[in-house]
């Protein structure tokens, strides 16, 4: 079994209304899927989390050393993969990138074998797995608001047990969405916060202290994430835990904020911190350090599927009789492609996502959507 083509598919989709995280603005969904095909006709899939036309281009960097090797020795590869821009790319696009072609690899294997990744990396923990609604952003030319608030109230009424609204753009008016949603989706839901890096930290510890009256699961990203000094003086000035890690790639990245209780909730992404070889070792240091993992996801059903998989296999920490189990971040912003690109789609039912146990991650493509919204001149 031999690598014989690795290839990308820009997902392209022009957005009727942009909307705007605390650190970006969204004016059309893009994101990158790495297709792998072997000598025997298998294939697998995979995603990388960022920017897809550079995550595109060092994919196609990586390929060239891939064709003819064997992609069931995924250590070897990701070790050989992650040392060549090792000197310029020890994380961001260097990582992305290997990610979406680690994802795929055990994509291939799982197929080879005719198991689940989540049997591969151990063993079936769970068959489905709670998941939160994810949106909120601030859209143009709407009340933010009444705008928030009527989200997370349709979001409560069709199962999900939680949603996570996106804040950062000053403390008082983010204070005035976080009481409307709260009093929109009632005393039971739970609610999270995400300011995507938004904030200094004597404005983060401010809203904390006051956001922490609306019972807060999470203060998400509350600084930039180089600032690691800065989450922990977040997280001793107010009560809120504080969650982060998306933007953390490899184990190497996630070393210090384990080892010195920067956070409290670790969030890698699969599609971005080295795939399911890197985040295997980035949930084991989580563990060894008694620091819950809440994986964040932002993706097509290539990393829907690919995260479940992981969540099927994540062990409880700790272990016993009532486990804490994983919750699933699932986006609801729009994304025509999203579930489009599935043969079989991954949606919820009264919040609870049933974990695939086809071989691999579970994916099979639909190859009619991926090429209606393929980005035609991508190179």
């Amino acid at each position: 079994m031999k690598i014989t083509s690795v290839e990308t598919h820009i997902l392209d989709h022009k957005l009727d209304t942009p909307f705007e995280s605390a650190s970006m603005r969204f004016d059309r969904r893009q994101h990158c899927l790495v297709e792998i095909t072997c000598d025997d006709g298998t294939t697998g899939w995979g995603e990388c989390l960022g920017p897809a036309l550079p995550n595109a281009a060092v994919v196609k960097a990586y390929g060239a050393r891939l064709i003819g090797r064997d992609p069931l020795e995924t250590e070897k590869l990701w070790q050989e993969l992650y040392n060549l821009f090792r000197d310029q790319g020890q994380r961001g696009l260097a990582v992305t990138a290997l990610s979406g072609i680690d994802v795929a690899l055990w994509d291939i294997k799982g197929k080879r074998f005719g198991v689940s990744v989540a049997k591969l990396l151990g063993g079936r923990m769970r068959e489905s797995v709670k998941a939160y609604a994810t949106g909120s952003f601030r859209r143009d030319g709407v009340d933010r608001v009444s705008d928030n608030s009527e989200e997370c109230a349709a979001h409560i009424a069709a199962g999900f047990h939680a949603v996570k609204i996106k804040i950062g753009f000053g403390v008082p008016q983010d204070l005035e969405v976080i009481k409307a949603v709260r009093e929109a989706i009632g005393p039971e839901a739970r609610l999270m916060v995400d300011a995507n890096h938004g904030y200094d930290v004597m404005e983060a510890i401010r809203l904390g202290k006051t956001a922490a009256d609306y019972d807060i699961d999470w203060l998400e990203e509350p600084v930039i994430p180089e600032q690691l000094g800065a989450y922990r003086a977040v997280r001793a000035g107010q009560p809120i835990p504080v969650a982060g890690g998306e933007t953390w790639h490899g184990r190497f990245g996630f070393r210090e904020p384990l080892e010195t209780r920067a956070i409290d909730i670790v969030q890698p992404d699969l599609c971005g911190v080295g795939g399911f070889t890197e985040m295997r070792r980035v949930a084991d240091m989580a563990a060894l350090h008694g620091v819950r993992l809440i994986p964040h996801v932002w993706g097509t059903a290539v990393q829907i599927a690919a995260s479940l998989q992981f969540c099927a296999a994540l062990l409880p920490d700790p272990p016993r009789r009532d486990a804490i189990a994983p919750i699933f971040e699932f986006d609801r912003t729009p994304n025509p492609f999203r579930q489009a690109i599935a043969a079989t789609p991954f949606e919820h039912e009264n919040g609870m996502l049933a974990i695939p146990d086809r071989p691999g991650i579970g994916f099979t493509p639909n190859r009619d959507a991926i090429e209606e919204f393929c980005l035609k001149d991508a190179a």
